[in-house]
């Protein structure tokens, strides 16, 4: 899929468009970026299918757009792009990667300091050059500093959002070939981490040459990094892939193995020693006799252990669970029956509030809420009380045509420095639902942060906090938060804390919702879609949820409209 790769450029050429002063653009290609790497289908397929014409009906891509689409996937280039970058003195690329770094700072520091990229970006800050801009200032070099060192740790993996359809489509590709009998999509994948270093893909087949040769030319692989016998490495997209074949007699084992987690299978293979077994990826082993490894569950079961889901395999409990037969019934995504975080027209997103409403029902929900944005953050049209109430009436109407379904008003509200919410009562009370949430202010230390949301949770009217740390995986890490704290306060005032599925939040984390959980928070799982294809990213907060050990009943999501508006009302 080169979804990512061509967002990346368009997301690089508004930022240059910006740079330069030009009006409207930059707001156009980033539309169409946001669309293009949020699609859930390959766009090279979707060019396939229709042409420019089909890229045309992408949200935001017009013809111009869909020309330079064409353009990449025809020479792997856009050549006004690669004109435009050649134009600047500066890597915009890499420096637009910096958290706190925009177009406007990144010219200053080059207006000033002739710093043209991150190396010296760092070199100047360390010298403490940054703090003499006026602008600026010593609070700002320091959290440059910061966002360098963040930068340089996060920016070698892809976030599970850009693999995972990667790996469905390798995996597809490969199942359909004829002399392959079993594929499966292993490592960190499998556990749905939120971010990926690379694929791991093992195979049964008869034919490993044909195998090999089949992966190795496969449409969309750039280029192949090692080819073996038995084992090759491509680059597809931008993520490498290794596939390996494996005797079916080791199938099981081997996919244990190559799930993982490292420390999960570090506590497997001692368990192993103390029943005088020796566990490796080629089966469970007493002396030389293999006594397991044709599936997992009889590698689990030998070890005196229930299977249990790769999500859970990061040596955090779950092997103590299984040993006891009390592993959790993990949440799975047809569990969910609403989707409590979803934009329109009405602000800042595609599609109007009947679109979005037939696209949740068409995926078997029996709910949804529209929580388009209030408060004062710079998001179009934001929400006052005429709006509002305009609104109403509009979702009204929408009810009253679908069967079987129901619409609820929402907002996602801005919480202020002081942790009050950016709406007045008369228009908080028009909600079924209210989100809030930080969009400013985000420099703020942990004990500031944590008294706003608590005095955010105090409001009668908030519902639920959303992406509650404000991170964006491998762009910013978020604030800090005493989360013993929140969740006490979350607890004593019925507000549920989100675990928002766009792929670049998934926010709360794995760790901080199942703490949540622990808590006795209840936790919903929003997708924040901006567009009708975004409604399918429900799925990667569901991993985050069974990563969590979350089930059905911790999710609020999960409950009939009459079970959510008696649970979340005061």
């Amino acid at each position: 899929m080169k979804n990512s790769e061509i967002a990346k450029i368009f997301y690089a050429m508004a930022d240059i468009l910006e740079m330069k002063n030009i009006q409207w653009k930059p707001n156009a290609y980033r539309k169409a970026a946001r669309s293009i790497e949020m699609l859930s289908e390959a766009i090279e397929d979707i060019y396939k299918r229709g042409g420019i014409k089909a890229l045309e009906e992408i949200p935001g891509v017009g013809i111009h757009l869909a020309t330079k689409i064409e353009e990449f996937l025809r020479i792997d280039k856009v050549k006004s792009y690669e004109e435009m970058k050649k134009s600047m003195p500066v890597n915009v690329e890499e420096l637009m990667r910096v958290e706190g770094l925009g177009p406007k700072k990144i010219m200053l520091l080059y207006k000033k300091l002739r710093i043209r990229n991150i190396a010296e970006l760092e070199k100047a800050a360390q010298a403490g050059k940054l703090r003499k801009i006026s602008t600026l200032g010593e609070k700002t070099e320091a959290n440059i500093l910061k966002a360098i060192e963040f930068t340089k740790m996060s920016g070698k993996r892809k976030l599970l959002g850009v693999a995972l359809p990667i790996a469905r489509k390798i995996e597809g590709d490969l199942k359909k070939q004829k002399f392959i009998d079993k594929v499966i999509v292993c490592g960190s994948i499998a556990r749905r981490l939120e971010t990926i270093g690379d694929i791991d893909v093992l195979i049964t087949t008869k034919f490993p040459k044909e195998a090999m040769d089949f992966f190795t030319t496969m449409k969309g692989a750039n280029r192949i990094v090692a080819k073996g016998p038995t084992k090759s490495t491509i680059v597809y997209g931008n993520v490498e892939v290794d596939a390996r074949v494996i005797d079916p007699e080791s199938f099981g084992s081997a996919t244990q193995y190559f799930i993982g987690s490292k420390d999960h299978n570090i506590a497997l293979r001692r368990i192993a020693i103390k029943k005088g077994y020796k566990l490796s990826e080629y089966g469970l082993f007493k002396g030389n006799k293999k006594i397991a490894g044709k599936t997992e569950e009889e590698v689990y079961n030998k070890l005196g252990m229930t299977w249990m889901p790769p999500e859970l395999r990061e040596n955090h409990g779950e092997i103590e669970a299984a040993q006891k037969n009390k592993l959790p019934k993990l949440i799975e995504l047809k569990d969910i029956v609403g989707d409590l975080q979803m934009h329109t027209t009405y602000s800042d997103a595609e599609n109007t509030v009947e679109e979005m409403a037939q696209a949740c029902k068409s995926l078997g929900y029996k709910y949804c809420a529209i929580t388009d944005h209030v408060g004062t953050t710079g998001i179009t049209n934001p929400m006052n009380l005429k709006r509002t109430l305009q609104q109403k009436k509009e979702i009204e109407k929408v009810n009253s045509k679908l069967k079987g379904f129901t619409v609820l008003q929402g907002a996602e509200v801005d919480i202020k420095l002081n942790g009050e919410l950016a709406a007045e009562s008369e228009q908080l009370k028009q909600y079924d639902v209210v989100l809030v949430a930080i969009h400013q202010g985000m420099k703020r230390d942990k004990a500031q942060q944590t008294e706003r949301i608590i005095n955010a949770m105090k409001n009668r009217y908030t519902t639920i906090i959303s992406h509650p740390t404000g991170r964006e995986i491998n762009e910013r890490p978020g604030y800090q938060l005493d989360f013993e704290k929140v969740f006490k306060a979350a607890k004593e005032n019925n507000v549920a804390m989100e675990i928002n599925s766009f792929p670049a939040r998934l926010d709360l984390n794995d760790v901080n919702a199942r703490a949540a959980k622990d808590f006795g928070v209840m936790l919903s799982i929003g997708t924040d879609a901006h567009q009708i294809g975004q409604l399918s990213l429900m799925e990667y907060g569901v991993s985050v949820a069974r990563r969590a050990w979350c089930e059905k009943k911790d999710i609020i999501n999960t409950l009939s409209v009459e079970q959510l508006l008696k649970r979340i009302r005061r």
